[in-house]
């Protein structure tokens, strides 16, 4: 009944105007009371659902076969979600957890390298349970680094993804010490038992188009809400809730310190801690209000295991400012007053603790202050 209403909808143009006057209401969130009121936060606001909106119409229309189903990016350098890792290249694809697949490809030199199977989406408030997972040391590689991961709710011998029925997409997390120096990996995905057409069919576009936008107001909602959250622990990097982040589609195999920074142009946020003594890699990040990433292309807002500076104990201390004190780990603002802050463990054995302190940015001009 619903496909033959939206059918009917399809024909009569109703349901392009539904699809236009709930993304011109999804804009509503961005005019929050608890939304901070810069120009550069709204305007970054407003950007952030053309980007959601770009992501969803890949993720529901362009790339939503699961019987003819091909890899795409559903976070990258210009349309970001949740925190995206600088670090990380990502690759999704459109899964149904009744049909059986095979990824081939080439393993690359990527220091970490996950293949999750989800079931939801951030359209459903953040129920994207994890259904199967498996990484890179876990895979028959051959000599030339080629592979293939067979993805099946039915247990296979060899390299094999658990599904569950649910499963209806993919997450692909690809890590790197240094993107200028490694290879990333080539992977390609198909269906071993289509059963759909590979053309356009009108009922079904008239059922994608009606999820556009529940994913686009779903996933800004979402995360503005945990933003909300995180004002209770200001310039602080206390430990995630992890099942929160497992639920939301976080790896199972890292650890989240998620939180909110807010500075003045005078002050500076010092981090410091040990990492972890069994650690594949770590990372520090600075995102905008919307859980964006700041533009890495352009300015140093990230460091990892690879890139910091380390003092004699083994410890890394971070600064944070609008401007460069001298300090070999300083990351910028890049014009930015607040928004959310990362770090994040991989594969970790343990998670020391993390301190932080504000102070005013001249004194670490003048060779003062620690945390």
């Amino acid at each position: 009944m619903a496909e033959n209403n939206n059918l009917e909808k399809l024909r009569s143009g109703e349901l392009w105007r539904e699809f236009c006057d709930a993304l011109r209401d999804s804009g509503e969130q961005i005019l929050d009371a608890t939304v901070p009121g810069d120009d550069l936060t709204r305007a970054e606001g407003f950007r952030y659902l053309t980007r959601l909106l770009r992501l969803s119409l890949e993720k529901n229309i362009e790339f939503a076969s699961a019987d003819y189903p091909q890899f795409y990016s559903l976070s990258h350098e210009t349309a970001k979600i949740g925190n995206d890792n600088p670090d990380n290249y990502y690759q999704n694809c459109a899964v149904d957890g009744r049909r059986e697949y095979r990824i081939y490809g080439n393993r690359g030199s990527v220091s970490y390298l996950s293949i999750e199977t989800k079931a939801g989406s951030f359209a459903g408030g953040g129920a994207m349970a994890p259904t199967g997972h498996v990484e890179l040391e876990q895979l028959q590689v051959d000599e030339n680094g080629n592979f293939e991961l067979l993805v099946s709710t039915r247990e296979q011998p060899g390299n094999w993804l658990p599904m569950t029925p649910d499963s209806d997409n993919i997450l692909v997390r690809q890590t790197f010490r240094d993107r200028q120096s490694e290879q990333r990996a080539e992977l390609h995905i198909e269906c071993l038992d289509p059963v759909g057409s590979d053309t356009l069919d009108a009922a079904e576009f008239a059922a994608q188009l009606s999820s556009v936008v529940p994913f686009v107001s779903g996933t800004a909602g979402l995360f503005k809400q945990w933003m909300d959250g995180f004002r209770g622990h200001v310039n602080q990097l206390p430990p995630n809730d992890q099942a929160m982040c497992l639920r939301c589609g976080g790896d199972p195999s890292i650890y989240y310190h998620n939180s909110y920074w807010e500075l003045s142009p005078q002050q500076a946020l010092l981090i410091e801690f040990a990492p972890p003594s069994v650690c594949r890699t770590w990372n520090f990040q600075l995102s905008n209000y919307w859980m964006e990433s700041l533009d890495y292309r352009y300015h140093r807002i990230s460091i990892n295991r690879d890139s910091a500076h380390y003092q004699p104990d083994g410890s890394v201390q971070i600064v944070v400012a609008a401007r460069n004190p001298g300090h070999p780990n300083w990351l910028t603002t890049a014009g930015h007053a607040s928004g959310a802050m990362l770090l994040r463990y991989v594969e970790a054995q343990d998670y020391p603790p993390v301190r932080t302190k504000v102070v005013p940015l001249a004194q670490l001009e003048t060779g003062g202050e620690s945390v």
